[in-house]
């Protein structure tokens, strides 16, 4: 099967080989260029196919990446091929490149920063540090230092909205996230508006399921709309589309599909 887009297969053709290696499996990926005019940006190309074969090898049940060797069958006019074939050179800054994909990615583990070092991080300090205590069952003790940042007033207006609905998506059915939240409201009047709404509508919630229960499918259901309903009132409010998704969980096929 190709792995090229159907809008460029007039002007390429390719072949994936499978093989057997010392190391175990492997491909030889050959595209044959049929244009006159070769690509400049052919290198970059190959390693996008390149890829594209490793996920599909992946896709079949593979538990390690293959290796995947690109190469290029070219017959045009221009002779010798004028490009460099190492998709690296296609960067500005060539040297920089390698330095950066040579090596592993740059990694932000939040889950082993402690937590007086989160503290200092002013705007994103409450997004981290509730991300990394996220799963524990009861946030209790998360109370003074979240007061403690909210009364330093780093965040803005949409990050706190993106927060308190992101602890609401994912602690609002837990035993003790009401006490939880009132208990920061106490402590923070300026902001105790928007958490007593939260802490409302928790109630209104457990109200619902409680008609709900025993009925599985339902209290999924359930879930699955006010998810939506949060995921659209956040992008009316202006949080950017990302910032949804990533706190609703929901894909951005199933928000457009609620809209219709």
């Amino acid at each position: 099967r190709t792995v090229l887009s159907r809008k460029i297969r007039a002007f390429y053709s390719d072949v994936l080989w499978s093989l057997k290696t010392c190391e175990g499996d492997g491909y030889i990926y050959v595209v044959i260029e049929h244009q006159s005019t070769p690509d400049a940006h052919m290198a970059f190309r190959l390693m996008r196919y390149a890829t594209a074969a490793m996920q599909r090898h992946l896709d079949a049940g593979h538990k390690t990446l293959p290796l995947v060797i690109p190469m290029l069958f070219y017959h045009g006019a221009k002779s010798p091929y004028p490009f460099s074939l190492c998709w690296l050179d296609e960067f500005d800054d060539p040297a920089l490149a390698r330095q950066l994909y040579a090596t592993a990615f740059p990694l932000v583990d939040i889950t082993v920063v402690p937590d007086n070092e989160i503290m200092q991080h002013r705007r994103i300090a409450m997004l981290e540090l509730v991300q990394k205590h996220i799963r524990q069952r009861d946030l209790m003790g998360l109370v003074e230092r979240l007061a403690v940042l909210l009364i330093t007033g780093n965040a803005n207006d949409s990050q706190l909205k993106a927060l308190f609905n992101y602890l609401l998506i994912q602690h609002g059915s837990t035993p003790r996230f009401g006490k939880f939240i009132r208990e920061v409201a106490r402590r923070v009047p300026q902001h105790k508006e928007r958490l007593m709404t939260i802490v409302d509508r928790i109630r209104e919630s457990g109200r619902r399921k409680g008609k709900r229960e025993g009925v599985q499918q339902g209290i999924h259901q359930g879930k699955q709309e006010e998810a939506l309903r949060i995921a659209h009132t956040m992008l009316e409010q202006g949080i950017e589309r990302e910032m949804v998704l990533m706190i609703t969980g929901l894909s951005d096929e199933e928000i457009k599909a609620k809209r219709h």
